[in-house]
């Protein structure tokens, strides 16, 4: 199948609306079921009907920090992405475990059926890259059913309320966080998600063949800025980062000391050349931002802002095979 390229806009799902369906599936590992039962009462008060996936609770009987078996979590998905009455797929939450079923899942068929929408972090990174590269959606990387941030904290859940039903009121990203780690402005698709991901997942049959032309966003967690620079290192000798148009950096929880992990970067990202924005506030903090991937933005790292071209999601079903102009 041949990959999406750089360059070319992703068909973006509709924005959701009260009433809709959407599935919880638990792609990596298994979800707390306190943090569920909270998380899934938020959606609920949107208006949502929240369907859980069958397999949701489960928990591999050998591998426990795996939310059951490969076979089980792909079905999951597959079946939540294909249903047609399904408008929305929320990650339960990250840990591990998505490379290992995104082999058996029947991309062709997910191909076939009208784009829907996709959240998740962390681990799902991998999913937001076979979701872009197989079937040329647009997804957002935000808070999932079960993380801290989204049940803990009400900005973190209500920026993704708003992304998701009045997404036009969301192409601003700012925080007051946001700095210049490399003044500049840049143009392109957003794309990327957790560092040490993006990195393990370099190379695998779902992964980009390269980010040239991306706003790549990277964040990361309980990684030391030794293990940071390795991560940073191995993209850039990759070449996984030649042509990028610019850098949007989010959260670095647990990473030990900013400023540490700021030297790193400025070190490792500034030989590029290109715009680099500090800290927008998306990823593993305990308040997150709702980042758009695979649509176009433009970077300005100078006024610390990503403003989308157009609205995350879009107000009418677009075809299912065609690609937007």
């Amino acid at each position: 199948m041949a990959q999406i390229q750089p360059h070319q806009m992703l068909r973006r799902p509709r924005r959701l609306v009260p009433g809709d369906r959407v599935a919880v599936v638990a792609p990596s590992g298994p979800a707390d079921p306190d943090r569920l039962a909270v998380g899934t009462s938020i959606l609920r008060s949107w208006g949502l009907d929240v369907v859980p996936g069958s397999h949701l609770r489960d928990i591999h009987p050998d591998l426990r920090y795996l939310a059951g078996s490969d076979a089980a979590r792909a079905a999951d998905f597959q079946r939540a992405w294909l249903d047609p009455s399904i408008a929305a797929v929320i990650c339960a939450r990250g840990g591990y475990g998505v490379q290992r079923m995104t082999e058996l899942i029947d991309w062709d068929a997910l191909r076939a059926g009208p784009p829907k929408v996709l959240v998740g972090f962390s681990d799902a990174t991998v999913l937001h890259e076979a979701v872009a590269q197989r079937l040329g959606v647009a997804t957002l990387y935000g808070p999932m059913a079960t993380t801290t941030s989204f049940v803990a904290d009400a900005g973190t859940a209500d920026h993704l309320r708003r992304t998701l039903f009045d997404p036009a009121g969301t192409t601003v990203l700012t925080s007051a966080t946001a700095t210049p780690l490399i003044p500049g402005t840049a143009h392109g698709l957003t794309a990327g998600g957790c560092a040490s991901v993006l990195a393990a997942d370099w190379g695998t049959p779902t992964a980009r063949a390269s980010f040239a032309g991306t706003l790549l966003i990277l964040e990361d967690t309980n990684e030391h800025p030794y293990q940071l620079d390795r991560i940073l290192t191995q993209l850039l000798r990759s070449g996984a980062l030649d042509g990028v148009a610019g850098i949007v950096l989010g959260s670095w929880n647990g990473c030990g000391r900013l400023e540490r992990v700021r030297d790193v970067m400025f070190e490792r990202l500034s030989p590029l050349g290109v715009p680099v924005l500090w800290e927008l506030g998306f990823g593993h903090g305990p308040s997150t931002l709702t980042v758009p991937l695979g649509v176009p933005a433009t970077l300005d790292s100078t006024a610390g802002a990503l403003t989308l071209d157009v609205p995350a999601l879009c107000d009418e079903m677009p075809p299912a095979e065609s690609g937007e102009s």
